[in-house]
């Protein structure tokens, strides 16, 4: 086995029964190459700390749920390693724009709702018997929204985002993104009702076009992509009004 070597963690912690504000604590922490910064937190939790709190699940960087400020970026801590931010300290906090819960736990429940909001699942354009078959699309189609389809919510784009720190009634480029990807599906019918969540004022026109959530997505989804896509979408839609009103949103 490899000598381990040693390295700071700051985690800011908040406690609520505790504090008033989150406070800065530091832990030294034994790793190998190999460790992520998610397993220096277990070994904090595990071996110093048990009273510190964060989210994770699956360690692959596909569930999301890991997702944190690593040295002011937000990153997944899964799949962030600490050879690469030696010498250090590293320091590790709750995404921001979100409310912190404790610690590293932020609350998620307005990113929810803004998800279920979408309705990010197929709505048919017509009604099929199953023994029609299956929907079928050519690799083109599939092409027109198989990158939006990456998303694993982890929320990193919101806490990368400025206009959402500004404004959290902003959609935000995560839930759009997902908007676009069911939009843009040839099987789905409900873009005309998505559509209203765009045009409004907490949708596309509230993004300033940093693009920088798109340079943090750890899946290379693009969501300022979409959300450009879907301003030139609302803009046909809006003079389309003019000609016909049933030309809007088709």
């Amino acid at each position: 086995m490899p000598e381990a070597q040693r390295i700071e963690i700051q985690v800011l912690r908040y406690r609520p029964e505790e504090e008033d504000k989150p406070v800065w604590q530091s832990y030294y922490v034994p790793f190998t190459n190999d460790m992520s910064v998610l397993q220096g937190l277990q070994y904090i939790k595990d071996e110093l700390d048990g009273s510190v709190t964060f989210r994770w699940s699956c360690r692959m960087a596909i569930c999301g749920s890991c997702g944190m400020m690593i040295n002011g970026k937000p990153m997944l801590s899964c799949s962030t390693f600490l050879r690469d931010l030696l010498p250090g300290p590293v320091r590790v906090e709750a995404l921001a724009h979100f409310p912190i819960e404790r610690d590293l736990v932020v609350s998620v429940g307005e990113f929810v709702s803004k998800l279920e909001g979408i309705k990010p699942y197929i709505i048919p354009k017509e009604e099929r018997e199953l023994s029609q078959g299956e929907y079928l699309q050519t690799p083109e189609q599939l092409e027109q929204f198989e990158q939006f389809s990456s998303c694993i919510n982890c929320m990193l784009c919101y806490a990368a985002c400025p206009q959402f720190g500004l404004n959290p009634d902003f959609t935000g480029p995560g839930v759009l993104a997902l908007l676009h990807r069911y939009n843009a599906d040839s099987r789905d019918g409900g873009r005309a009702e998505r559509m209203k969540i765009v045009n409004a004022e907490e949708g596309v026109w509230g993004c300033t076009a940093v693009g920088y959530c798109s340079e943090v997505c750890p899946k290379h989804v693009d969501p300022a992509n979409a959300v450009n896509q879907n301003k030139v979408n609302s803009a046909k839609d809006f003079f389309l009004r003019f000609l016909s009103p049933k030309g809007a949103t088709t």
